[in-house]
């Protein structure tokens, strides 16, 4: 591999567990989802706005993703005819030719070329351009049967020599359509003075309409309505996701990096099944995984790496590189109260080939910062002595047993063998200013990541993370059905007093992250929302924290960067 290229490193992953898995859940199961096909015609009515548009037409947007120093991954999708609406199977195979340019107005052409986009990759498009200059501010554009598409922006990785004096992300999780509108993304995209943005998880949601954390009342309602199994279902939902203004806004700002939790494939993903699906009622869980992953590498503006996974590594020059996991596709199916297996050495979150990737990359990397994006918390977490009313709503946002075990077993602390070998990596190779960036949990959440909990701060911290709230999904305030803060004034001070190693928890406020990288520092800003379920919500920064070079600990920062 030349070292132009040496950005976009991945691995061979682990084998995964067998794909049988015996019901777990599920009382009621709705005969809409109660069939496995990969493929037809859906269900439900096309949205109206398909339905009186003049075809062909852009109706998605266009998008980018994974930059390289020469390259960028590009993305729309082309609705032929009206009746061509996401997951039909309908349509006929039509030419689309892309224009890469320097200038929005397009008069400096630098790459151009036509592929067809068919019913078999549901009129999705990609292209993956080289040939680029690192560093640099492109603009892209898409056109099929004299129509274009809109014009977007996007933006190559700097050299991976380069002496980068900074680095800007926007970092958002958790974007569930039925609990509000994105404007997270809104504002994010106005900033214009990002390089990339990521999204650590739960892009889309695969719950049936008014299923999940819309405070009793959807806000605009999921379609199809059914919970999506089939691969028309999950490319239904993700048509549905992209007609949203506010992310199209974002996509066409600035390129994305993505990786999925659960919610993309369903709930408590595992390699061998998930807590919200039934085996054999709603198909196998084999065919719903490979059906919601094709429709997710269809639908998202993601270099698939090995076996269809989603971890990789993507490198910002000198100053920093980024491993992306995929902590759903080979993990070990999550214990229950009374198990007591979240010590055995025999169960993993990550896989054993993800994990020794993960470690040789941080142990080779020779940039200032070591990024990791991982889909949930790897910092421990003990719930202390919350008081009843607010033991059970956290809990179950947190995905623990109501009882009130201090334990997430979804996150890294349900597989401590696994997070103890790879901090105990880092110690013993003195890998320093490996930070965190997380979604997944709904709160923003500011930590070190101390070598021994309980031994804090006299363990150390082998690393930082920066944890990002939701932009739409339900967190703590939500759950309780209280006034914003309410909720947060008291459960902040337990939290931290019962975790030494957390500096800040926010479980109220919805919003995004702003992450700037220097050599000197590595500093989140915290985002909220005025509403999550206002069109024109506002937004404000609420905190900054900050790890100085060299140090594997969290400090407050009084001001945005």
């Amino acid at each position: 591999m030349t070292s132009r290229h040496r950005s976009s490193e991945s691995a061979v992953p682990a084998t995964t567990a067998p794909d049988s898995l015996a019901p777990r859940r599920r009382t009621v199961v709705r005969a809409a989802a109660a069939t496995a096909v990969l493929a037809g015609p859906l269900a439900a009515a096309p949205p109206a706005r398909a339905a009186t548009t003049r075809a062909p037409a852009f109706l998605h947007g266009v998008a980018s993703g994974d930059p390289l120093p020469d390259g960028v991954l590009l993305w729309t999708r082309v609705t032929p005819v009206p009746e061509a609406i996401p997951g039909s199977g309908l349509g006929p195979d039509t030419e689309v030719s892309w224009t890469v340019a320097r200038d929005k107005a397009f008069t400096d052409v630098v790459a151009k070329g036509s592929t067809l986009a068919t019913a078999a990759s549901d009129h999705t498009v990609k292209a993956d351009i080289r040939g680029l200059r690192p560093a640099t501010d492109y603009w892209f554009r898409f056109s099929a049967g004299g129509a274009d598409s809109p014009a977007a922006r996007t933006r190559t990785a700097p050299a991976a020599d380069a002496a980068v004096t900074g680095l800007r992300f926007g970092v958002v999780s958790c974007s569930n359509w039925e609990a509000g509108h994105f404007s997270a993304y809104r504002h994010l995209a106005a900033r214009g003075d990002l390089d990339a943005w990521l999204h650590l998880g739960d892009y889309l949601y695969e719950y049936a309409a008014g299923e999940y954390g819309t405070r009793g009342g959807a806000v605009r309602p999921h379609t199809p309505a059914h919970e999506i199994v089939t691969l028309a279902d999950y490319r239904a939902r993700h048509g549905q996701y992209k007609t949203d203004p506010d992310l199209q806004a974002l996509h066409h700002r600035a390129p994305a990096i993505a990786i999925w939790d659960d919610h993309e494939i369903a709930n408590d993903t595992w390699s061998g099944g998930a807590e919200n699906h039934t085996e054999g009622a709603e198909g196998t869980w084999a065919a719903r995984r490979a059906a919601a992953k094709q429709a997710y590498f269809e639908w998202m503006p993601v270099r698939p790496a090995i076996a269809g996974t989603t971890y990789r590594r993507l490198r910002f020059g000198k100053l920093a590189d980024l491993s992306l996991l995929d902590l759903r596709s080979f993990r070990s199916q999550q214990v229950s109260l009374g198990d007591g297996e979240v010590d055995d050495p025999d169960r993993t979150l990550t896989g054993r080939a993800q994990l020794d990737w993960l470690k040789a990359g941080l142990t080779a990397s020779d940039t200032t910062w070591r990024l990791v994006g991982t889909s949930v918390m790897i910092s421990p977490f003990a719930l202390g002595s919350l008081p009843a009313n607010l033991l059970k709503p956290l809990a179950k946002l947190l995905g623990l047993p109501q009882e009130g075990l201090a334990l997430n077993t979804d996150q890294w602390d349900g597989y401590t063998d696994d997070r103890r070998e790879l901090l105990a990596h880092l110690r013993t190779n003195a890998v320093r200013n490996t930070v965190f960036l997380t979604g997944d949990i709904h709160m923003a959440w500011a930590n070190d990541v101390p070598v021994n909990a309980g031994t804090y701060p006299l363990s150390a911290s082998a690393a930082t993370e920066f944890v990002v709230t939701s932009v739409t999904s339900d967190n703590l305030d939500d759950l309780v059905k209280v006034p914003e803060g309410t909720v947060s004034a008291l459960a902040s001070p337990l939290i931290r007093a019962a975790n030494r190693h957390v500096h800040w928890v926010d479980t109220d406020r919805h919003g995004y992250g702003v992450l700037d990288v220097t050599a000197e520092r590595a500093q989140m800003d915290y985002y909220v929302l005025s509403s999550r379920t206002e069109a024109d919500a506002t937004s404000e920064w609420a905190r900054s924290y900050r790890t100085r070079s060299g140090t594997q600990k969290v400090e407050r920062a009084h001001h945005p960067v």
